[in-house]
């Protein structure tokens, strides 16, 4: 799979299992309004399960540099995503693997695009909903133009695009905007909180699909 997929909201090993190569498993972590939420011991153990050619990445909210430190050295994540401000006093390659989430507007509402962080500190970014994309799962669509306007402007940069993905609008999205990477949750769903295992792979399919395609 030549873009990068990364799963969210993962809370059990059958699901984490599922990540493709190159991809990532996407573990929230401190954020007790989200349905997926997980303590730090339970991500940990969930790490085992991530394949070899995937990465691991905490997802948080406005974390303190004591979380970013704890996650990278003791829970042992690659990479941290993180909704809202990026605490001061970190090293410089917990800064380097952090993966800031840039709020997108929905399509149509004529709100402001987001102040992008240094590429020298930040190589990678996330784009998402606006406000409270953990807890309501990012169900919404974003403004592909403004994002599409943004991976244009960050060339060799590797930007993930998130917010409202399916099956069915995959294909679109990545047409559309062209992001380096995708970010998928509500929609690989049965229930919210609960991953679904066909949902996961039919997504999976429709990224293949896609990439089979006459470019």
């Amino acid at each position: 799979m030549k873009t990068f997929v990364k799963l969210t909201g993962l809370t059990d090993a059958a699901t984490v299992a599922l990540v493709p190569d190159g991809g990532a498993a996407g573990f929230v972590i401190g954020v007790p309004t989200s349905p997926v939420n997980l303590e730090l011991d339970v991500a940990a153990t969930l790490l085992d399960s991530v394949p070899k050619e995937a990465e691991a990445w905490a997802v948080v909210v406005a974390p303190s540099a004591d979380l970013v430190h704890r996650l990278f050295d003791e829970v042992g994540v690659d990479r941290i995503q993180v909704y809202g401000l990026v605490p001061e006093g970190l090293e410089f390659l917990e800064i380097h693997h952090i993966v800031p989430s840039l709020p997108i507007p929905p399509p149509g509402s004529g709100g402001a695009e987001p102040t992008v962080p240094p590429a020298e500190d930040y190589p990678r970014l996330h784009l998402d909903a606006v406000a409270d994309a953990l807890t309501n799962g990012s169900a919404g669509l974003l403004d592909w133009e403004m994002c599409s306007r943004l991976v244009e402007g960050q060339p060799g940069r590797k930007l993930v695009l998130a917010g409202g993905l399916t099956a069915a609008n995959v294909r679109e999205a990545l047409a559309t905007v062209r992001p380096w990477g995708i970010d998928v949750s509500h929609s690989i769903e049965s229930s919210p909180g609960h991953k679904d295992a066909t949902k996961i792979q039919e997504f999976l399919a429709a990224v293949l699909a896609t990439e089979a395609l006459p470019q």
